[in-house]
């Protein structure tokens, strides 16, 4: 990676178009935000500087800082053209090194910090070797499985964002600033957590891919400080976009956030645990080895081999994208090697010996899976199996689809259909009992509650957290079912799908 794109990276280094920073200009003016002080704490080459001077008239003095000096440098020689330049005090400055409380104590009037924080992860900062952090700690306070799981991750700006707050301890003030959508949810929520002084907070999304050539939702946060703890609000607002004036009302209740709070108090009597828990799919982290396709020459694997094992071990394989787009069964099987987690894998070398040799034969994959998980457990271990893995009707939805798409599933071949670690379902022992609980799991309150938790611009918007808190065993009757939600089943011996509505 030459040293150019790695500093790109490392600082996040997306210049806020010129555009951009007068529509978040523009709108913050209209929203009544009229600072005597604009703070950009990392101000590239100065996009938001220089509109901020010639947007509010009554600021007296505008800091910009930026560790880069070149980009410094680019700034200095566009405030020769700009009007009230004098009014620019720029500074070249580390983020994670400035006393930023210290600075604000120098300043009187009401203050405005406004910007583009960096685009970028502590993961990905590792991964590159890059310094751009703030010193360690355990500022989400995860727990050492939650690190294990990736949920230690974080975005930069979401440290720094949660810093700024920090600066406003005891005096009022506003925050602008461009940032990842998950990441301004996720800075509210915690927010409201350490129980900050927020008055008020708006999102108002924005086209990152147009603006900045990123496939990432992104937004303009603004945050509005009380010096007074007692004024504190934690609803906020999502608009879908800078010129959009009739936002959707968003908070936190019962420990929960909720992207549609209408819709959510209108149905939250269903608001409990599941009546079952929800479970992910199976998790081998070798579909090369662990998934097979039959074809008319026989099993393949993912490597281009035929293979020739016992069908003892084999089950049949539904996918996140067959779940998902309502797709028949495509005669796929993946390998199960245990009934439940832990269970000693030994046994298949005398209750199926070409199975024990094809997975021996292809140990080298195996025993190289890098999560801890593998390397604890029996050799050629899976994970999310257990009895209910074994039952043969379930109702399954794919986390990474944006819409509500239930599917029952029935048996295939006499077997219970499995499915890959995208996708979430329950499990029951006979059709009846799965359409009876489909039923209810589509009615008209529960998808209202569901829809009211699911944030759709995120990654993997349907997470099991949000399932299970919906007790939909609550509806003393069979509901209407909506009729723009489609569900399939599987034919119980060819794969056909058949759509009930």
């Amino acid at each position: 990676m030459n040293a150019r794109r790695k500093q790109k990276i490392e600082f996040g280094d997306f210049q806020t178009p010129d555009n951009l920073a007068q529509s978040v200009c523009t709108k913050l003016s209209a929203l009544g935000i009229s600072p005597d002080v604009v703070i950009e704490p990392t101000c590239g080459i100065g996009t938001f500087v220089l509109v901020a001077v010639s947007t509010f008239p009554s600021v007296r003095e505008i800091h910009g800082f930026e560790v880069n000096d070149s980009h410094l440098s680019k700034l200095r020689e566009r405030l020769s053209a700009a009007r009230n330049s004098d009014k620019i005090k720029l500074t070249q400055a580390d983020f994670f090194a400035t006393d930023w409380k210290k600075m604000l104590r120098s300043l009187s009037g009401s203050v405005l910090v406004l910007g583009n924080f960096p685009w970028v992860t502590n993961a990905t900062q590792g991964v590159i070797g890059g310094g751009n952090l703030p010193e360690k700690s355990n500022f989400l306070k995860q727990n050492g499985f939650d690190a294990i799981n990736g949920k230690a991750n974080f975005d930069i700006s979401e440290w720094m964002l949660l810093e700024v707050l920090r600066w406003f301890s005891g005096r009022s003030g506003d925050i602008a600033m461009l940032v990842k959508t998950a990441v301004a949810r996720k800075v509210l929520a915690h927010a409201e957590r350490q129980k900050l002084p927020i008055r008020e907070a708006s999102i108002f999304s924005i086209d990152a891919k147009k603006d900045f050539n990123a496939s990432v939702e992104a937004c303009l946060l603004v945050i509005r400080i009380s010096e007074n703890p007692t004024d504190a609000i934690y609803d906020y607002s999502i608009f879908e976009s800078m010129s959009d004036t009739h936002g959707r009302r968003v908070g936190h209740r019962d420990g929960l956030t909720v992207g549609d709070l209408d819709a959510f108090e209108s149905s939250s009597f269903l608001l409990g645990e599941c009546p079952q828990k929800w479970r992910s799919g199976v998790k081998h982290d070798a579909s090369s080895v662990m998934e097979l396709t039959r074809t008319a020459q026989g099993l393949i694997n993912g490597l281009g081999e035929l293979v020739d094992i016992e069908m003892d071990y084999l089950f049949p394989l539904l996918k996140g994208s067959d779940i998902g787009s309502g797709k028949p069964w495509r005669e796929k099987f993946v390998v199960v090697t245990q009934h439940f987690v832990g269970e000693r894998t030994g046994g298949i070398r005398e209750n199926s010996p070409k199975t024990w040799e094809y997975l021996e034969a292809h140990a080298t994959i195996l025993d190289a899976r890098s999560s801890t998980i593998y390397k604890k457990n029996p050799r050629f271990s899976i994970f999310g199996i257990g009895d209910y893995a074994f039952r043969h009707w379930r109702i399954a939805i794919c986390g990474l689809y944006k819409s509500l798409k239930f599917r029952l599933v029935g048996p295939i071949e006499n077997k219970p259909v499995m499915f890959d670690d995208t996708v979430y379902y329950l499990s029951f022992n006979t059709e009846s009992e799965a359409q009876e609980a489909l039923d209810l799991l589509i009615s008209e309150p529960s998808l209202r509650l569901l829809s009211s938790l699911i944030f759709w611009d995120e990654k993997r918007p349907i997470k099991t957290g949000i399932l299970n808190v919906v007790d939909w065993s609550r509806l003393g009757k069979k509901p209407k079912q909506l009729p723009q939600i489609e569900m399939d089943f599987l034919n119980r011996s060819s794969g056909r799908t058949e759509a009930h509505r």
